[in-house]
């Protein structure tokens, strides 16, 4: 039941730290991988990677253009035959979308708000639209997008990418709603919120050059039940069960994978 083996994945966003630690994941458990992306090297490198274990390719696509998706998307059907799982995994921020401690709302720019808006909801919305066609053709598949802990909980700084993570939670609820009563149970919509990882983006935000936690890291670290950070791997296991059989009953949620700190009051 929670075999992935010769099951066709999409991924957005998957040249990333915690993307490409999916990947490799699902690559190990036999699953066929495409791989969408912006910079043509970075694909190169993941798929070739990713070819040592298991069929893989890769395109580069604007997940922001629809014309672009669907192009893509007729080139993965006829280079893999169907399309069983979709990743959403695209997102980040701005500067000016975020709030620093010596600024205030008022010094927002509106310019990267809706930059970042549209990045990380459109960048859901557009490839589940483009993907889900071919679901709701095929009377079957799995769709899991990544939110994050700054929807339930205000996380300084982030406004921008709050806001937009929290539109899109919405919309994977909303779209699980619609795809289950329209096209059948066979197409789920979920959606994973990460606690905290170290990333390529927020790696200067929580630890100083030596490895020590800057303020902002301990004070994550103060308010995670687990007292650490996660590790990309753990996340894999939580997306596997979405995109798997074993959760055929599941859809229209956002599971954490965050070490408790989505429960805790901080008393």
């Amino acid at each position: 039941m929670f075999s992935l083996k010769e099951k066709t994945i999409v991924m957005t966003g998957a040249t990333g730290a915690l993307g490409g630690s999916l990947a490799h994941s699902f690559a190990k458990v036999g699953a066929k991988i495409v791989i969408l992306g912006r910079n043509q090297t970075l694909i190169d490198a993941l798929v070739a990677e990713l070819q040592e274990h298991t069929e893989a390719t890769g395109f580069v696509v604007d997940v922001l253009s629809r014309a672009d998706l669907e192009q893509t998307r007729e080139k993965i059907l006829a280079h893999m035959g169907c399309i069983d799982v979709l990743i959403n995994a695209v997102g980040g921020n701005l500067p000016g979308a975020t709030i620093p401690d010596h600024q205030s709302i008022f010094d927002l720019q509106e310019s990267d708000f809706d930059q970042v808006i549209d990045l990380n909801l459109k960048g859901t919305v557009l490839p589940s639209m483009v993907f889900g066609k071919t679901m709701s053709e095929q009377g079957s598949g799995a769709i899991v997008n990544y939110s994050s802990m700054a929807v339930d909980r205000v996380i300084t700084r982030v406004v921008g990418y709050s806001a937009a993570k929290a539109a899109m939670e919405n919309f994977t609820r909303w779209m699980a709603v619609e795809m289950a009563l329209k096209f059948g149970d066979g197409i789920r919509v979920n959606a994973i919120a990460p606690g905290f990882f170290i990333g390529k983006q927020n790696q200067a935000l929580l630890l100083n050059e030596d490895g020590s936690l800057t303020e902002r890291g301990q004070k994550i670290i103060n308010n995670t039940p687990m007292k650490r950070f996660g590790n990309p791997e753990e996340l894999s296991g939580a997306i596997h069960f979405l995109c798997s059989d074993s959760a055929s009953f599941v859809t229209g949620v956002v599971l954490p994978v965050d070490g408790g700190f989505n429960a805790y009051s901080g008393v």
